[in-house]
């Protein structure tokens, strides 16, 4: 009987990076593209193929999975959570990438703490309240909140 467990390191894997990044560790980067003066913060695993525009913040603690893209001057705030599985068969896709869907996020997008992002397109010059659970497109600017998320009001 092996009660060894097995024991993988965090890690910071072929990633792109633009000029001027900072990354504070602990954090799973691997196979990414982060833009110029953009800042990652601990705690954050961001997935292969995902691409960070510049002057873009992600806050402590944010899952970016695959399939997603964030433009330009973008804040990801604490505990953000991004899903590409909907589970179309009724449970996990169980890395059938075939059943995944992608993300695209904007510029000057503000997406508040322990918000949820299903596989969306979300336009520019759009904020989204703490807490939300996107799971429709979002293609006016705005301010939107709630579960699931609704335009409160126009920017």
């Amino acid at each position: 009987m092996n009660n060894k467990p097995m024991i993988k390191e965090v890690q910071i894997r072929d990633v792109t990076f633009g000029s001027n990044v900072t990354v504070v560790k602990p954090v799973n980067l691997y196979e990414c593209e982060i833009g110029d003066e953009c800042f990652i913060g601990p705690f954050v695993e961001i997935q292969r193929n995902v691409k960070i525009g510049k002057s873009s913040r992600i806050q402590s603690h944010a899952f970016i999975c695959e399939l997603v893209s964030i433009g330009d001057s973008c804040f990801i705030s604490h505990g953000v959570k991004f899903v590409n599985d909907l589970f179309s068969l009724g449970k996990p896709a169980r890395g059938d990438q075939s059943l995944w869907r992608p993300t695209k996020v904007g510029s000057n997008v503000s997406i508040g703490t322990n918000a949820t992002i299903l596989p969306v397109t979300i336009t520019d010059n759009v904020i989204i309240g703490a807490g939300s659970v996107v799971t429709k497109d979002i293609l006016e600017s705005g301010v939107y909140a709630g579960n699931p998320a609704r335009k409160l009001r126009s920017l």
